[in-house]
């Protein structure tokens, strides 16, 4: 067909930042990645990966002519995703969403894990729950945060404010967790941790048993994403298994389905995430 052959010189160009933690070489972004280029093999059609550290404008870098579509991974800078939406080329965003720009988007559905993860706990006894990561770091984070709110305010428990300062992070230092436990007083201790990942966990876990707490004795702490770590630590940690290639492959059926129908609504897609319970929660000491 003539659209097969107009594929097939054309390639996806994937924009993705390069930081200190979202990169090809990430276990979570580089899944993704990963997800994306198999669907796109099994479509003979080839992609180009920008890291937009550097870039200023795509028609510096590439050819807007020969770009299929784009699919943009994480927190790409909004003057690209502007340029983008103006040169007309179909975009699909994974894992963010830019409020100026109408697009389809697929994340995991973070709000409903948690929201699940979250309502485990209470269901094991615990009132006093603290969420802990910086919910201002990315839109995940956020819903993460949201939903474990929604199942303690559900509930009729109160949330507990989120008082350790964050840099831009997603991954505190030992001190800074080390300072917020010493500040904690018998009677304002959680007896369960939300944390929004499984880096922040094993942070956590960590902390907690230099200051010579036992997990999940003395506290529960949750994870999120399901990383290769998460079930190689002692104690193993209860989180929530997201898709990642998942994420990669769902992004090129909509970019196919885009191109296609360029009149239909957009979409957000949610991914349903499953719980693992593992070792790191237990149901509260009556005492």
């Amino acid at each position: 067909s003539l659209e097969s052959a107009h594929q097939k010189n054309k390639v996806v160009l994937v924009l993705m930042p390069n930081i200190r933690f979202q990169n090809k070489e990430s276990r979570y972004w580089g899944r993704i990645l990963d997800g994306i280029s198999e669907s796109l093999e099994g479509i003979g059609t080839g992609m180009v990966v920008l890291t937009e550290n550097n870039v200023e404008s795509l028609e510096n870098v590439v050819n807007p002519k020969g770009l299929f579509g784009v699919i943009s991974i994480g927190v790409v800078s909004t003057t690209l995703l502007l340029e983008v939406h103006h040169l007309g080329i179909p975009l699909i965003m994974v894992d963010y969403e830019e409020p100026l720009i109408p697009s389809d988007t697929v994340f995991n559905n973070s709000f409903d894990s948690s929201y699940q993860l979250t309502t485990h706990l209470i269901g094991l006894g615990h009132s006093r729950i603290q969420f802990i990561g910086n919910i201002k770091y990315s839109r995940s984070f956020y819903d993460r945060w949201l939903g474990y709110r929604s199942a303690l305010e559900k509930n009729g428990l109160p949330v507990l404010n989120n008082t350790i300062d964050y840099q831009e992070d997603e991954i505190l230092s030992k001190e800074k967790i080390k300072k917020w436990i010493n500040n904690l007083s018998k009677t304002s201790m959680p007896t369960a941790i939300v944390c929004s990942n499984d880096n922040m966990a094993m942070q956590m876990i960590t902390v907690l048993q230099e200051c010579g707490l036992n997990v999940p004795k003395d506290i529960s702490v949750t994870g999120f994403d399901n990383m290769e770590f998460s079930y190689a630590i002692s104690p193993t940690i209860t989180t929530v298994d997201i898709a990642k290639k998942g994420l990669g492959v769902r992004a090129v059926d909509m970019l196919m389905r885009r191109v296609k129908e360029r009149d239909t609504p957009f979409e957000k897609v949610l991914l349903s995430g499953s719980i693992l319970l593992r070792e790191s929660t237990a149901s509260i000491e009556k005492s």
